[in-house]
């Protein structure tokens, strides 16, 4: 009774490309990209298939959707800020957002994304490295070398095989893969994580602060 009530309830509310985008999110989010169909979209929303496209093109239009709702979420610098702190920030909260949407970072990187979220996000990131004298040249590479630094750190710890309190128990059992007269320095290196001198995970924010410190550089050299 209770789940024919709740079919009924999904029944009532008018179908919108809302409504439509934030259910696929919902379903991405939970089971990836491969999960996601017209037919399980629309028993979700207790619909026909056939109403979707009423709202939405295709499958391919619901991902280019649910991409801009992603993107949305990512804070964007702010060119009244020290350029520095803007970038971080914005890279921060692109990573906590691609962390919370899994499939999201090769959805973004394999996409052509021309809608207004995507569209708002790189003209105010560029803003705010043009705003800082960076040319447009400079301010481009800049822009594609933090998304890639970004998309790739992501989609190493989102794929990593174990988790970052596993690390000194797994060192422990694949060190002797790496002997000593072979590989001295990574043997070196997993004996540290072994004795628990250094845990092994890797930060996102020390990368990031090593590009912006290179960038920073950049601009100073530039202005003498």
């Amino acid at each position: 009774m209770a789940k024919r009530q709740k079919l009924d309830d999904k029944q009532s509310m008018p179908l919108s490309r809302e409504r439509i985008l934030q259910a696929a999110l919902h379903c991405v989010d939970a089971d990836g990209l491969d999960a996601l169909s017209m037919r399980k979209l629309a028993e979700g929303l207790g619909v026909k298939a056939m109403s979707l496209y009423n709202h939405v093109k295709n499958k391919d239009d619901i991902i280019d959707g649910i991409v801009e709702l992603a993107i949305a979420e990512i804070e964007r610098p702010d060119p009244k800020q020290d350029w520095r702190v803007a970038m971080r920030n914005r890279a921060i909260s692109a990573h906590q957002v691609l962390l919370k949407h899994p499939w999201a970072t090769m959805a973004i990187a394999s996409r052509v994304n021309i809608g207004e979220s995507s569209l708002s996000y790189v003209d105010a990131t560029l803003g705010c490295l043009l705003e800082a004298g960076f040319s447009y040249e400079i301010a481009d590479h800049i822009w594609n070398a933090l998304d890639s630094y970004i998309y790739g750190f992501t989609l190493q710890e989102l794929n990593f095989p174990f988790e970052a309190s596993e690390y000194a128990k797994v060192a422990a059992e694949f060190v002797h893969l790496i002997p000593v007269d072979q590989y001295p320095y990574l043997n070196g290196l997993t004996h540290h994580v072994i004795k628990g001198q250094y845990n092994g995970i890797h930060n996102f924010e020390f990368g990031l602060d090593v590009l912006l410190a290179g960038f920073g550089k950049m601009q100073e050299l530039s202005q003498k």
